[in-house]
């Protein structure tokens, strides 16, 4: 099965771009959002944050503890590269899992990740989307999503590769600016990518 990758600053847009293509019929895998589950689910890596920030990271009732683990991590490079090479490890393995159950029939899958090349995740697709778009419109999408500050964006975006770094390792890109229509966009990418995937060989 072909596999693409699909990733973005923060305020980029790329959820909304990988809505259209789920109306076409293309699963998506939010390894973000699987993130967070898999912090309560699996197993080894509950073991390995609790080994590794204290047991205090986990109440009695198993729900993470994000206060105790963001004031751990959060202006802490050192200590934030260690959670992220605990959970990774465990977000690649309930990729393989669901790329596994995901029907077979399925030409091509995307897989949604804020981190994709931090991560260095996208190694597991075959290709790249970088959804970007101008600094004061992320920013401003930020800001009314989520009520915070322009420095606290601005902070956020600091624990990012910038656009031009993601440019130079991306393979194809949608610009989510209000101009450009994202659906051709997406659609223009549709076509290239069922045209990949029937020569792609089939995975065993």
């Amino acid at each position: 099965m072909y596999k693409v990758g699909i990733t973005g600053g923060i305020g980029s847009g790329k959820t909304t771009v990988c809505k259209v293509f789920e109306v076409l019929g293309i699963p998506v895998f939010y390894a973000d959002t699987e993130a967070k589950s898999i912090m309560i689910k699996d197993t080894l890596l509950i073991e390995g944050i609790k080994s590794t920030f204290g047991k205090a990271s986990y109440f009695e009732d198993g729900k993470l503890n994000n206060k105790h683990l963001a004031a751990l991590v959060f202006n802490n490079e050192t200590e934030l590269a260690k959670l992220n090479a605990l959970v990774h490890p465990a977000v690649f393995r309930a990729y393989a899992s669901w790329e596994e159950q995901v029907n077979a029939k399925v030409p091509y899958t995307l897989k949604e990740a804020a981190l994709l090349f931090e991560s260095d995740s996208y190694k597991m697709c075959d290709t790249s989307i970088l959804v970007t778009a101008p600094l004061n419109i992320k920013i401003n999408r930020v800001m009314q999503r989520d009520n915070v500050t322009v420095e606290q964006v601005k902070a956020r975006m600091n624990k990012q590769l910038s656009d031009e770094q993601k440019t130079k390792m991306a393979n194809h890109f949608i610009i989510n600016d209000e101009a450009h229509s994202i659906i051709e966009q997406v659609l223009t990418l549709h076509r290239l990518f069922l045209a990949a995937a029937a020569d792609a060989p089939i995975s065993k």
